[in-house]
């Protein structure tokens, strides 16, 4: 693995300016660099081409997604994207709904075309951590995880594989930016490391 794409969804939006995750978009592309990857970068709000962006998936290795957790779920920049992105990318990211006509009822989200390809969450969230992991609380004990259920369906219908989700929680009432970037550096040592090279 040596080609990694990372996307910022961040945008600024009532209360919220997007600068603690073009803070993590950044610093995931510069230790990343450093660590003898080859990077791409899109920041979402900034504008995009449906067709570069295909492109860039076909490119790369592996997927950083880094945005805020808005009202349970995704920014609508993210889900904008994504329904635009990847519907260019018919043909090329997917073949199919992967169901033949002789069994319509059968693998449906077989036809991706991504396989061996991963991606990556990093979120934000205003919610405290014991917020995920307690079965007392909102989110009944299900994990992070289950809140982008559809955005990770989304990755298995191309055929992706899901790498670990790193969550910075309870950034707004209690925000601490420097234990939030040293613990996302530690993730991204632990699941990338350095880049793998070949022999010549």
């Amino acid at each position: 693995m040596k080609n990694l794409f990372l996307l910022n969804g961040g945008k600024a939006f009532a209360h919220s300016h997007g600068r603690l995750n073009a803070t993590l978009h950044d610093a995931a592309a510069d230790q990343l660099a450093a660590a003898g990857y080859a990077i791409r970068k899109t920041t979402i709000d900034a504008g995009y081409t449906p067709e570069t962006e295909v492109e860039n998936y076909l490119w790369a290795d592996a997927l950083i997604y880094q945005f805020p957790a808005w009202w349970m779920g995704t920014p609508w920049i993210v889900k904008r994207y994504l329904d635009e992105v990847l519907t260019a990318g018919h043909g090329k990211l997917y073949a199919s709904d992967g169901r033949s006509r002789a069994h319509p009822e059968r693998k449906y989200g077989s036809g991706g075309l991504l396989d061996g390809k991963r991606y990556m969450i990093s979120a934000t969230w205003n919610a405290p951590g014991e917020a995920f992991t307690d079965p007392a609380q909102l989110f009944e004990g299900k994990g992070q995880d289950a809140v982008f259920f559809p955005f990770h369906k989304a990755h298995e219908f191309l055929a992706m594989t899901r790498l670990p989700t790193f969550q910075a929680t309870d950034v707004v009432k209690s925000p601490d930016i420097d234990h939030t970037l040293a613990q996302y550096a530690a993730h991204l040592t632990q699941i990338f490391g350095k880049a793998e090279t070949k022999e010549p």
